[in-house]
């Protein structure tokens, strides 16, 4: 076998007898991200002599008997992640030539863990966006089918890890963005509750909804990654100090027992009904494995897309404020006063999608529409959160599609914006809540594509998302399918 279509608890096993060495896993991907990504375009920037240097400090520790959990792991970063001395852009022309001072701090725990990073990967700008189209340095294509989208915003991290150019990638999920692309590109996607894991270092979006996770080839790989990038950190203030569980022990438990909650609001009419079969595949799965379906309800499940675009915005609009011209990024070179350069650099910076998002948001907070808007979201959000937690007390975990159908043309949906958020429809609702959500492959359309299943718990229970999917995985009805590149 090709050493970049192991997965990491295999690359592992392989580390640990010294039967491979990390610059010899290295060279194979870097091999592999030659080979394809003039096809995908999941990287924007691959760091091939910082991984090579990294390599071969991992297999002097390792001669030394050291060996860390991820050591030789080669893994990816969404460009929304702060690198020390290496450019992070958020794939935005307004931050070109933005170099970090420190890393953030999920990067220092994967260092820590012993992986190395081999690069950067594509993201639709400041990860407003549901295709990856939005990027200054054009779309990435899902390797599953070069015409379609891989989802977004973190369709370069899914693309890596579907096109084996990695063993496992980071993404950030502020409406679906880890699950959707996960889905569409036939790997796991991890959104842990929020506050699991810091942000500390990630480019913010909307600070109350950005979540950082792990993309990988399996569940065992995910519940590894987790427990590297899980805990406490003081120099993130929604860092919730929890203990962290070993994830990769609650693998191979059985879930006779458990209560499925399947809610009516989410098998509705316009899926795609080769995503409702597969979602049908799953229920009967968890049924043979002892478990139970039961009917739930989320009463408030209608306004989540509303509330979605009107607390999201607003929060962008905030955050987004600090890239004038003045300390980051990019500055135009003629302007005639502070309000010329604000508005010209801002104008030519940002892409169509983040001035829309930015419009919006500051309109919904602006004077007279406060209360209208974002006050009232505020209060239909507490009502959807509570929505789960009712659900909770009935059902162990919940499970829905992760996407109304798999992906789409590039270039289908550009024109009009309606349409692309409808793609986060079933994501949104986890982010607006704060609680965990996993998509896991379970199937593929009649033309190859990914189907994804969505299991969502209650907050910081990723312990029971990785159990239940683990069990999924593990009854082996599902047969997973390489990419044809």
């Amino acid at each position: 076998m090709e050493l970049h279509f192991l997965t990491i608890g295999e690359l592992r096993e392989k580390i640990a007898t010294r039967e491979i060495a990390a610059t010899t896993v290295v060279r194979s991907i870097l091999k592999r991200i030659a080979e394809v990504d003039t096809q995908v375009h999941a990287y924007i920037n691959v760091l091939s002599e910082s991984a090579m240097a990294e390599a071969e400090l991992i297999d002097a520790a390792i001669a030394k008997g050291i060996i860390k959990p991820l050591s030789g792991v080669p893994i990816a970063l969404k460009d929304i992640c702060c690198t020390k001395g290496i450019e992070t852009t958020c794939c935005s022309r307004i931050l070109r030539g933005f170099i970090p001072p420190y890393d953030a701090t999920v990067v220092e725990k994967l260092r820590e863990a012993g992986a190395i990073i081999i690069g950067k990967t594509n993201m639709d700008e400041f990860a407003m966006g549901s295709s990856t189209e939005t990027s200054c340095f054009g779309a990435t294509r899902n390797p599953y089918d070069l015409t379609r989208i891989p989802g977004g915003s973190s369709g370069g991290s899914a693309a890596a890890v579907a096109a084996d150019e990695c063993l496992a990638a980071i993404g950030s999920d502020t409406g679906g963005s880890i699950r959707q692309p996960a889905a569409l590109c036939g790997v796991v996607g991890l959104k842990p509750t929020y506050g699991r894991v810091s942000r500390f270092g990630l480019i913010a979006f909307a600070s109350s909804l950005d979540q950082i996770g792990p993309f990988t080839k399996t569940v065992a790989d995910s519940a590894l990654m987790l427990s590297v990038l899980a805990g406490y950190d003081a120099k993130d203030s929604t860092s919730v100090n929890l203990p962290v569980p070993d994830y990769s022990a609650f693998l191979g438990r059985d879930i006779r027992g458990w209560r499925i909650g399947i809610p009516r609001e989410y098998f509705i009419g316009g899926i795609d009904t080769e995503t409702q079969s597969a979602l049908d595949g799953v229920m009967r799965t968890l049924q043979a494995c002892g478990a139970s379906c039961v009917d739930i309800s989320l009463p408030h499940t209608e306004y989540c897309l509303a509330v979605y675009y009107i607390v999201a915005p607003a929060e962008a609009s905030s955050n987004l404020a600090r890239y004038d011209g003045i300390k980051y990024g990019m500055r135009v070179e003629k302007f005639s006063d502070l309000k010329d350069l604000y508005k010209k650099t801002r104008s030519q910076g940002f892409g169509s999608e983040v001035k829309r998002r930015i419009m919006l948001g500051t309109y919904v907070l602006s004077s007279g529409y406060y209360d209208a808007y974002y006050k009232k979201a505020s209060r239909v959000r507490t009502l959807i959160k509570q929505d789960f937690a009712d659900a909770f007390r009935v059902c162990d975990v919940i499970l829905t599609p992760t996407t109304p159908s798999a992906a789409f043309k590039i270039g289908e949906k550009t024109n009009d914006p309606m349409q692309m958020y409808l793609s986060d429809i079933f994501t949104i609702s986890t982010n607006l809540a704060g609680i965990p959500g996993i998509s896991v492959p379970c199937g593929y359309t009649a033309s190859g594509l990914p189907i994804g299943a969505q299991f969502l718990a209650g907050h910081f229970e990723e312990a029971k998302l990785l159990q239940v999917t683990a069990a999924y995985e593990q009854a082996g009805t599902f047969i997973k399918r390489r990419p044809k590149i």
